[in-house]
């Protein structure tokens, strides 16, 4: 086993064993353009980012290109492709019902915290499994559970965290291409798109933790869980 094969499902485990949680952690690695993808391997058929993601919860290991994609609200998100007109105009997400305007709607993705640079293609799989270093970090479950991130991101210098979300765009921009680009931990009550797309419950929330921050997350995990967390109410 690879240093960072070890290092990632000793991460994975303190991490769902600590929160409890009911599925894995899930690495996101975005492939730059002018890097070698030599790990892809096309996936049987079309899907979109929140898929990936929740089916990586689950075990599967998955690779995708551009192609591979039936969302391009996600992946003009992760800078895969351009955004499409009607999305990048708000027609599509006012012609769902979202939005009052379409003018609302072109706001939502004007907004957005697009990654800065070409992404051809990604790699999301369970963290325990990842023997490369991802660059995200996303967890799907209960609030109780994601809850545990805020005291996580509070605890050393005080104050309160705010957190950014839209109505749509929780997995690729919310919890991937945020954290990515701000460096720091980010939260989403979901969307209409990952709920629709997804199994994911409706009592279920997500998160998303830059890698590299995921040593230091796990290790207040592990201080918080010796102390306050023995002493809450947890499910």
């Amino acid at each position: 086993m690879s240093k960072i094969l070890a290092a990632n499902t000793e991460y994975a485990s303190k991490i769902k064993s600590i929160l409890r949680l009911n599925f894995e952690p899930v690495a996101v690695k975005l492939i730059p353009e002018g890097e070698n993808f030599s790990d892809y391997t096309k996936p049987e058929r079309q899907m979109s980012h929140c898929q990936a993601i929740v089916n990586a919860r689950k075990g599967e290991y998955l690779t995708l290109k551009p192609e591979d994609f039936s969302c391009h609200v996600g992946s003009s998100a992760l800078n895969m492709d351009d955004t499409p007109e009607g999305v990048a105009d708000g027609t599509f997400h006012y012609n769902l019902g979202g939005f009052e305007t379409p003018e609302a709607a072109a706001k939502l993705i004007e907004a957005r915290e697009g990654i800065d640079k070409k992404i051809i293609g990604e790699i999301v799989c369970p963290l325990k499994d990842a023997d490369f270093e991802p660059d995200v970090v996303v967890i799907i479950d209960i609030p109780e559970r994601i809850y545990w991130l805020v005291p996580v991101m509070s605890g050393r210098e005080g104050g309160k965290v705010d957190f950014c979300m839209g109505s749509f765009q929780c997995t690729c921009e919310d919890v991937t291409s945020y954290p990515y680009m701000k460096q720091k931990p980010n939260i989403s009550l979901g969307c209409y798109g990952c709920r629709r797309r997804t199994d994911m419950g409706s009592e279920e929330m997500a998160a998303g933790i830059p890698y590299t921050m995921i040593e230091d997350v796990t290790k207040r995990l592990e201080k918080l869980n010796e102390g306050i967390m023995q002493k809450a109410k947890r499910d």
